[in-house]
Parts: C-alpha cells; sequence; structure tokens
C-alpha cells in the first residue's frame, strides 16, 4: 500500500511559497490580495508568504498601483536577480550564447567561432570564451548546451556525432568533465530535442503528443510522449537519418551504422537539392532550391500568365516541373514520416529546419497530402512556430525550468509536467 504524505507545517508552506512564486511569473506584478484571491490563500497567509519570499530575496516590491479608489496598495514581482540561467547551441561552424535572468528576462546574446583544434582544451577555451561575450551578474544556476549528437547515459559519450564536425567532443564523460572544466552546472542535449521543447509553447502548445520533424542538411525528430520528451534507453531516439527506408543505400550496403544510408540519403539537403535541380529547378543550396521550387510551384494551373507577371519569368512548364519537384520532395519525407508517426502515434507532426522552412506551406500541404496516403494517421502537420534560433530557444527554456526549480524549492506545485523532467 501506498504511504500518504503527511501535510507538514513546512510542506505546506513550501507548497504555497512556490505557488506564489509562478504565479507572479506568469502574471507579472501583483498585489497581496490578488496573490490571495488567485491563489485561493488567506489574506494573512498570502501575507506571511510574500514576507517570507522577500525575506529569501525572491520577490521583490514593485512599487505602488495607483489610479484605484481606496487604500493604494503595493505590488510584488520576482526578482530577476534570484537566479541566472544561459542557453549555448554549438554548430560545426560556431557557438552561441543567449543569458536571461529567472524572469526569463534576455540579458544578452554572442556568438564566437568553434575551436581550430580537435582536442578538449580547445573546446574549453571556445566555450569559455563564448560564455564570458554574454556574462551573467552572477554565476548561472544552470547552462544547457545543445549539440549535433545524443548524450548515451549508460556511457557518458556523445553519440550520433561525425568525427569531422564534434570531435573536440569525443571523450568520455563529456558533461561532467565540461562542466568542472567550465566551473558550471552543464547539462549537453540534442540539438533537435531542444527545438521540440521550444515548440511546445509555439505549434505544439495545444498537443502533449507529437513528433518535430527537423529536415536541414541532415535529419532528425524528436518525440515527445505525454508532454515528456522520449530520449529512449542509450540517448538516440529520434536519430531518423539512418531510419533504413526502400529507395535508399542500407547500412550494410554502406559498410558502416553512421555512413551513407537511409531516410538521410533520401531526404537530406544534398538529396533534395539533387532531386530538384533533376526536376529544371535551380538553386545554389537545398534551402535556395526549395524555395525556387516553392515560388515556381504556386504559379497555379491555368493561371500561369499572372503568375508569371507576379514572379518573373515562370513559365507554364516550369512551374509544372516546380509542382512535380516539389512534391517528390515532400513524398521522400513523408515516407520517413510514415514509419514514425505508425509506431508513435502522435496528434500532430511539426515541420521544422530550413529545408521545411523554405518549402513553406506549399511544402506543408504536400507532405500533409502524402502522409495521408501512406500512413493510417489522422496528425495534424503544423509548420515550426518558433522565431528566431529554437534551439537556443529550447535550452533556455530547459536552463531556466531547472534554475527556477532549484531556487524556487521545486516545480510548480500543479499542472503539467515541468520542463526539467522533458
Amino acid at each position: 500500500m501506498t504511504e500518504l504524505v503527511r501535510g507538514t507545517p513546512g510542506l505546506v508552506r513550501a507548497v504555497n511559497d512556490r505557488a506564489a512564486l509562478h504565479l507572479l511569473l506568469r502574471q507579472g506584478p501583483l498585489t497581496r490580495p490578488e496573490i490571495s484571491r488567485l491563489t485561493g490563500l488567506s489574506k494573512p497567509t498570502a501575507s506571511q508568504v510574500l514576507a517570507r519570499l522577500e525575506g529569501a530575496g525572491l520577490v521583490v516590491g514593485n512599487g505602488l498601483r495607483t489610479g484605484l479608489p481606496g487604500r493604494v496598495p503595493e505590488t510584488y514581482r520576482v526578482n530577476p536577480a534570484a537566479a541566472y540561467a544561459t542557453a549555448v547551441d554549438v554548430t560545426p561552424e560556431r557557438i552561441a550564447v543567449r543569458t536571461a535572468d529567472v524572469t526569463g528576462t534576455v540579458l544578452g546574446e554572442s556568438e564566437a567561432p568553434v575551436p581550430a583544434g580537435a582536442d578538449r582544451e580547445a573546446l574549453v577555451a571556445a566555450l569559455r570564451t563564448a560564455l564570458g561575450r554574454v556574462p551573467a551578474p552572477e554565476r548561472p544556476k544552470r547552462v544547457v548546451v545543445g549539440v549535433q549528437g545524443a548524450l548515451d547515459p549508460t556511457t557518458g559519450r556523445l553519440a550520433y556525432a561525425s568525427e569531422e564536425d564534434m570531435a573536440a567532443w569525443l571523450f568520455p564523460d563529456v558533461e561532467r568533465t565540461l562542466g568542472e572544466a567550465l566551473g558550471l552546472p552543464v547539462r549537453i542535449e540534442n540539438d533537435v530535442n531542444l527545438a521540440a521543447v521550444a515548440e511546445r509553447a509555439h505549434a505544439a502548445a495545444d498537443c502533449p503528443d507529437f513528433v518535430l520533424l527537423w529536415a536541414d542538411e541532415g535529419l532528425g525528430a524528436a518525440l515527445v510522449i505525454g508532454g515528456r520528451l522520449h530520449r529512449g534507453h542509450f540517448g538516440g531516439a529520434g536519430e531518423v537519418g539512418y531510419l533504413p527506408l526502400p529507395g535508399a543505400p542500407t547500412a550494410r550496403e554502406a559498410g558502416d551504422h553512421y555512413g551513407r544510408h537511409g531516410y538521410q540519403e533520401l531526404a537530406g539537403g544534398d538529396a533534395v537539392r539533387d532531386l530538384l535541380h533533376a526536376h529544371g529547378v535551380p538553386g545554389a543550396d537545398f534551402a535556395e532550391t526549395v524555395a525556387e521550387a516553392a515560388r515556381r510551384a504556386g504559379a497555379t494551373p491555368g493561371n500561369e500568365a499572372e503568375a508569371v507577371r507576379r514572379a518573373g519569368a515562370t513559365s507554364g512548364n516550369e512551374a509544372e516541373a516546380a509542382r512535380a519537384g516539389l512534391a517528390a520532395v515532400a513524398a521522400r519525407l513523408a515516407a520517413g514520416l510514415a514509419s514514425i508517426v505508425t509506431v508513435v502515434d502522435p496528434g500532430l507532426v511539426v515541420l521544422a529546419g530550413r529545408l521545411c522552412a523554405a518549402g513553406g506551406e506549399p511544402l506543408r500541404a504536400l507532405v500533409e497530402r502524402e502522409l495521408r496516403v501512406l500512413a493510417h494517421s489522422r496528425a495534424r502537420i503544423r509548420l515550426s512556430a518558433v522565431t528566431g534560433n529554437p534551439v537556443l530557444a529550447g535550452a533556455l527554456d530547459l536552463a531556466l525550468a531547472a534554475a527556477r526549480e532549484e531556487v524556487f524549492g521545486g516545480p510548480p506545485p500543479l499542472g503539467p509536467p515541468s520542463t526539467p523532467g522533458f
């Protein structure tokens, strides 16, 4: 039989304190009577809560609220200086950093080049330089680093990471070692997983079961089930670039599990660019080529003349070829998605990455149509709704949630699963 947790006075105080803090985070400066009404606490208890939180440095006064009849009430807000959090996004080209206070107010962003050397010392120096460009007034409570790979919790090593791009990261116990070298509480997370964390408040705000497909130069996915990120036993859930698909070389044929094969060779950036070039669509890289295909495909049948007038020298034949090419790209993307949604049965698929952004609504609609044919799934298909860098946004969400949980003494007393468990 499960033993009930007794509601000791200390536990009740802690729950009340967290309820008030999270309320102030969500709704901004509030008066004592407002905190009492919105939390259901009595006015004396709300006053005691505010006194404790002020004494702990977690809440500060925000001035008087004027313009109302009767006594002028004082308002309170979460103390921004109670904690800080930092997000880092590492790619083969650069290291991006964003730091915020505990309320989520961004203090600054910066970028630094990746290390020239492929060794641990060069990596630590580059990270320290990047972090130093956006200093927090105090040491951040959490630093979340997004990388193109997945941390294997059974070994402590970074897996699904290429030697070419991530050589400096391929050493034992990478998370703990980096944290000790930097003197900061570091957490490493897959970049596509972080994009899904960011999307949870945007395109996926109304769906706790969703798949994010990241289509860029490389392919990846994130699986969110019951509001929580599913990483897998070895950390590799969502590494769909290696998914075997008809029409693509297999791992056996490639001779290497991490070689050129599977979904990546069918629908990765280079493959999509070459496919559209074969349909007569120009472009220097995959994103430019997909965007051009979507533009040309906008010439609807029977209205080519108007499309030529609006978009330039796009003939009816060019428009038809672009439509066929874009449909072929959508079919390849849907082929991999069909396997994913058949197993996971999500309510939503979010299309993210530069390839999907370049294709926009025309590509989204084609993927949805093709997926309906290939899979018995009613999942909605949406484009990413996160502006800016989704990896940095997700990393900061994760870092802030963990920092708040530490400083506030736990997660919100009520509501959906907190982001740290994501």
